[in-house]
C-alpha cells in the first residue's frame, strides 16, 4: 500500500464517504473563519493605529499654525504702527495667495459657492481700487462704505473667530477685518496719500478724501454703495439660485451661506429662524435677502459719522478686533473641548467594538483547538 493510500485509509477508517465530505467542510470553514478574525484583527490594530497617527500629525500642525499665526499677527501690528503706508500692500498681498487657494480648499469641500458671497466681491473691488485708482475719492469712499459697513458688522454679528490654530477661521476673519484697517490707514494715517489727493493750486487738506457737501457724502457713500450691493444681490440670486439650482438639488452637500446659516439657525431655533419663517417656509430665502439687505442698509449708514470721526473710527477699529478675539477665545473655552469629549466618546466606542472582535477570535481558536484535539 503507498503512502497516500495510507493516509486516505487513516481519514476513510470507520467513516463513509459523505461524512468525510462534511468533515472536510468543517474544517475548511473553520480554518476560513479563523483567517478572517486574524485579518480582522490586523486591520483594527493598523486602524488605531492610523489614528494614532493622524492625531499627532493633527496637534503638530495646529502648533505650527498656531505660532505662524501670532507671530504673523504681531508682525502685521508693528507693520500698521511703523509704516501705514504700507499696510495697502500687504492687504493685496494676503489677497493674492490665500483667496484662489481658498477656492481650491473650498472646492474639494464643496463649500466653493461661499466665494460668491458679498464679502469676496467687495474684497475684488477693494483689490481693484488699490492698484488700478488709488487716487479715485469717489471709489474709495464705496470701497470705504462696504470695508466699515457690512463686511465689519457680519464679523460682530455672524461671531468671525480669530483662532490662531485655524487657518480657515484666520482667513475668515482677515477677509472681513483687514479692509477696514486698510481704508482706516489711507483715510488718517498715510501722509502720501494727502499729498497725492491734494488739488493743484490749493493749501494742503488736513483729511483726505475732501468731503464737499453732505450730498456728495451720502451718494458715495451710501446710495452708490447701495446699487453695487443690489447689483451684486441680482447676480448672486441669479447664479445661485437660477443657473445653479438642479446643481445644488442633486447634491445636498454642496453649501451656500443660505444653507449653511439656515441650517444653524433650524438647530438652534433663534431669532432668525423665527423672522425667516414669516411668509411660511417656501418663501424663507426671499425673507433671508430682505432681512440682508435690511443689515446692510443700516451698516452703510452707519459708515457716514465712522467716516467723519477719527476718535470714533478707531473705538470702531478697537471694538472689531476685541469681538473677533474674544470669539475666538470662546470657541477655544467652550467649543474644543466639546469637540475633544465627542471624540473621546467615539472612541470609546470603537474600542469595546475591537475588543469584542478580539474575543470572538479568542474563542473562535480555542474551539477550532478543541475539535482538533
Amino acid at each position: 500500500m503507498s503512502d497516500n493510500d495510507e493516509h486516505a485509509a487513516e481519514y476513510t477508517d470507520g467513516e463513509s464517504p459523505p461524512k468525510l465530505k462534511q468533515r472536510f467542510r468543517d474544517r475548511s470553514k473553520e480554518m476560513l473563519s479563523k483567517q478572517a478574525v486574524q485579518t480582522k484583527q490586523m486591520l483594527s490594530k493598523q486602524a488605531v493605529k492610523i489614528a494614532k497617527q493622524a492625531e499627532e500629525h493633527e496637534r503638530f500642525i495646529n502648533k505650527v499654525t498656531h505660532l505662524l499665526g501670532v507671530l504673523g499677527f504681531g508682525g502685521f501690528c508693528f507693520l500698521l504702527g511703523a509704516r501705514p503706508q504700507d499696510i495697502p500692500y500687504v492687504y493685496c498681498l494676503f489677497y493674492v495667495i490665500f483667496v484662489p487657494l481658498r477656492w481650491i480648499y473650498y472646492r474639494f469641500k464643496k463649500w466653493h459657492y461661499y466665494l460668491l458671497d458679498f464679502c469676496y466681491y467687495a474684497n475684488t473691488i477693494f483689490l481693484v481700487d488699490l492698484l488700478f485708482y488709488p487716487r479715485n475719492e469717489k471709489l474709495f469712499m464705496v470701497c470705504f462704505s462696504f470695508a466699515e459697513g457690512p463686511l465689519a458688522w457680519a464679523l460682530i454679528v455672524w461671531r468671525c473667530s480669530l483662532v490662531f490654530s485655524s487657518v480657515d477661521k484666520i482667513v475668515s476673519v482677515l477677509i472681513h477685518l483687514l479692509p477696514g484697517l486698510v481704508f482706516f490707514t489711507i483715510r488718517w494715517w498715510n501722509p502720501e496719500t494727502f499729498e497725492a489727493m491734494r488739488p493743484e493750486g490749493t493749501a494742503q487738506r488736513a483729511t483726505w478724501p475732501y468731503v464737499e457737501d453732505k450730498s456728495f457724502l451720502w451718494t458715495w457713500l451710501f446710495l452708490v454703495p447701495l446699487v453695487a450691493y443690489t447689483l451684486w444681490q441680482v447676480l448672486y440670486f441669479l447664479i445661485v439660485n437660477v443657473l445653479r439650482r438642479q446643481r445644488l438639488l442633486r447634491d445636498p452637500e454642496v453649501m451656500t451661506s443660505y444653507r449653511e446659516l439656515s441650517k444653524k439657525a433650524q438647530k438652534a431655533n433663534n431669532i432668525w429662524w423665527r423672522l425667516s419663517g414669516l411668509l411660511g417656509d417656501q418663501n424663507r430665502l426671499l425673507m433671508y435677502i430682505f432681512l440682508q439687505g435690511i443689515f446692510t442698509v443700516a451698516t452703510m449708514a452707519l459708515t457716514v459719522p465712522i467716516f467723519f470721526s477719527y476718535e470714533l473710527h478707531v473705538v470702531f477699529q478697537i471694538l472689531k478686533v476685541s469681538a473677533s478675539v474674544w470669539n475666538g477665545g470662546s470657541f477655544l473655552l467652550e467649543v474644543m473641548p466639546r469637540q475633544a469629549i465627542l471624540k473621546e466618546k467615539k472612541k470609546s466606542e470603537m474600542q469595546p467594538q475591537s475588543s469584542l472582535v478580539m474575543e470572538n477570535g479568542r474563542k473562535l481558536n480555542n474551539t477550532v483547538e478543541i475539535s482538533d484535539s
